[in-house]
């Protein structure tokens, strides 16, 4: 089992993938990882929807066409949303969760990349979380936060050198100017 500071170093956004489904047993293991994700007081605000349909990954796809037409290729989705009157940090439970859940498929040899939709607008008018709220179903009030694509990549990236991490964003007792 790698460490997190070897998943780290080696994951990449990763916008092409292979046609091969993810095995349903993986889908568990990110399903459990996703529900293991700590959130404040408990609250467990989000929610995720796991889409393996072609035709739905395609819709969810639309929410945002210039920058997550990638979703349709992936051959898997997890839509992360919440109900926000559950808690007051629910972007940042949401986030927690995503990251969990690219980690996640980084250990199990998949690649992912997220999909901002949160106060991203829709190409047709109105919001990309209004959109998919209607073509998932979602229950009033809820919002969006992402769509994860997860899959076998198609592409290998190298991760970041050491070297070239923004050091300088680093400081040590106080906020230092440049």
């Amino acid at each position: 089992m790698s460490s997190i500071l070897d998943l780290l170093r080696k994951r990449r956004s990763l916008r092409r993938f292979t046609e091969r489904p993810v095995e349903q047993e993986k889908i568990n293991l990110m399903m459990e990882a996703v529900l293991r994700s700590p959130s404040s007081k408990g609250r467990n605000p989000w929610e995720f929807i796991f889409v393996v349909d072609r035709q739905q990954r395609k819709l969810l796809a639309e929410a945002k066409p210039r920058g997550g037409s990638f979703v349709a290729e992936a051959p898997l989705a997890v839509v992360v949303c919440a109900d926000p009157e559950k808690c007051d940090v629910w972007i940042e439970d949401c986030s927690i969760a995503a990251i969990i859940l690219q980690l996640t498929a980084q250990e199990l040899g998949l690649g992912s990349c997220w999909s901002q939709i949160r106060r991203r607008d829709h190409e047709k008018g109105g919001r990309a979380s209004d959109y998919l709220r209607s073509v998932l179903n979602l229950p009033n009030g809820y919002e969006v936060e992402a769509v994860i694509a997860i899959g076998y990549p198609a592409e290998q990236k190298a991760g970041h050198d050491r070297q070239n991490l923004p050091w300088s964003q680093i400081h040590r007792e106080r906020f230092k100017t440049q």
